[in-house]
């Protein structure tokens, strides 16, 4: 294996970084990516990896991408759930990495609801 040089290290951190950024902190927007067992049978990989390159390509700074477990629909996986700021949220389902971008571009930059893969909008109560 090859010994690694300094500039392989500021590589590897700014790799990690943009992940860290992807994952934590405050932001206009949260995607969040169920993978459940369920969810990754069903695709949710491929998904994630859709959001991930278009928040990427797009330099979107202002969204976090992050990872959960089942959301209780495993019939309608894959599934994401995109908030946005004083927004409720909305959950998708049956999901492609095509719906994916969609998503990105209708709901998390331009706004808008994408009517026809939203299950539902707004969250559970807690008791």
């Amino acid at each position: 294996m090859a010994k690694l040089k300094p500039e392989d290290l500021e590589r590897i951190a700014q790799k990690m970084k943009k992940l860290i950024n992807l994952r934590e902190g405050e932001a206009r927007a949260r995607v969040i990516v169920h993978m459940g067992t369920c969810g990754i049978a069903a695709g949710a990989r491929a998904v994630m990896t859709a959001f991930m390159e278009e928040v990427e390509k797009k330099d979107l700074k202002d969204v976090i991408l992050t990872a959960s477990s089942c959301a209780g629909f495993c019939s309608r996986e894959p599934m994401a759930t995109i908030e946005l700021v004083n927004e409720p949220a909305v959950k998708y389902v049956d999901l492609t990495p095509e719906k994916a971008k969609e998503i990105i571009e209708k709901h998390v930059i331009g706004g808008n609801i994408v009517k026809e893969y939203a299950l539902a909008a707004g969250s559970e109560r807690v008791l």
